[in-house]
């Protein structure tokens, strides 16, 4: 039996609110100046609201093209689902693989132009490693302004308008699959509990997705500290949009934390980090995103019977 996209959306966002690092009170807040936000518009700007965010509090995940009660039989997902992707689908699809859906890890559209909004939950992460919120929110704001400016420019719907001409239903799936990923690794480090930092790195390894980047030479690499240098607290920084001001190493430091596993992370950060001695382990841009869009096909595939392909830097690994 086929799943439905409108099933495929609500899954994603609730996967991204069942992992998320702030509790259901901060995000129900969030939802909720949502409405306010939109009560107070006049009649004629409402048009131009993005309903959405009524119900789902990730800007950076949406469906992009198609009918929500649309039958979904197979979907091709990547990290980046560009034009040449999309005709990609529809080889496959000449070649009679069932693929109705573009699954992108990166957003395009609307939920690129919305891209920065998800930035300030940062700011609980941040809190909930010590720093004080007022000092976390004065920190991500500027940053978050200044990624909305630089993705203004972007052409948005340059992949969706090719989705649309070739029959696809396409959908998003950014801070959900990075907030499961975010949740997963620290799950497994407090578990493994690494002492130092080639431990840390060497276990991290032994999760596939990230074995299967360290034998394409693109695995976890330890950037600032030593391999023999103790790891002290470890706090995974991976959802939120995109990266934070390199500020919030000051922060970070003086709350206890002594490693950070990111994604990745700018020069900038690695020297900021070099001078105020906390240790940078990168674990992986795009294997860090296949694990988390595994973890939500995971509940995709429980969901329904549908078939999956992957490209574009996924790799599929099944853990139910």
């Amino acid at each position: 039996m086929s799943i439905k996209l409108k099933d495929i959306y609500r899954i994603v966002v609730e996967k991204g609110i069942a992992e998320d690092a702030r509790d259901c009170k901060e995000i129900d807040r969030v939802l909720a100046n949502a409405k306010k936000a939109y009560d107070k518009l006049d009649e004629d700007e409402r048009e131009f609201f993005d309903s959405e965010k009524l119900t789902n509090p990730y800007s950076d995940t949406r469906i992009s093209v198609g009918d929500p009660e649309a039958e979904v039989s197979g979907l091709l997902a990547g990290i980046d689902m560009e034009v040449g992707e999309v005709v990609l689908a529809d080889r496959l699809r000449d070649k009679g693989e069932p693929v109705d859906l573009i699954f992108a890890h990166h957003p395009e559209g609307l939920g690129y132009a919305g891209l920065h909004e998800v930035m300030y939950m940062q700011a609980d992460l941040w809190a909930a490693q010590g720093v004080g919120i007022g000092a976390a929110d004065a920190l991500i704001e500027p940053r978050a302004q200044e990624i909305r400016r630089k993705v203004m420019p972007a052409n948005h719907y340059r992949a969706i308008d090719a989705a649309r001409l070739l029959g696809f239903l396409m959908m998003s799936c950014h801070t959900p699959a990075d907030n499961s990923v975010n949740a997963f690794v620290q799950s497994f480090i407090d578990d493994e509990a690494p002492v130092t930092l080639g431990d840390l790195v060497k276990v991290l390894r032994t999760i596939p997705e990230y074995a299967d980047a360290a034998a394409k030479g693109y695995g976890p690499a330890l950037i600032n500290g030593s391999e023999s240098g103790r790891t002290g607290r470890i706090a995974v920084d991976m959802t939120g949009g995109t990266e934070g001001p390199e500020e919030a190493l000051e922060r970070l430091s003086a709350a206890g934390v002594g490693t950070l596993v990111g994604m990745h992370y700018s020069e900038k950060h690695r020297k900021k980090a070099e001078e105020l001695k906390i240790n940078l382990v990168i674990a992986g841009h795009v294997s860090s995103d296949a694990l988390g869009m595994n973890l939500v096909l995971d509940e995709i595939e429980g969901a329904g019977e549908i078939a999956i392909y992957c490209t574009s830097g996924m790799v599929r690994v099944k853990r139910s």
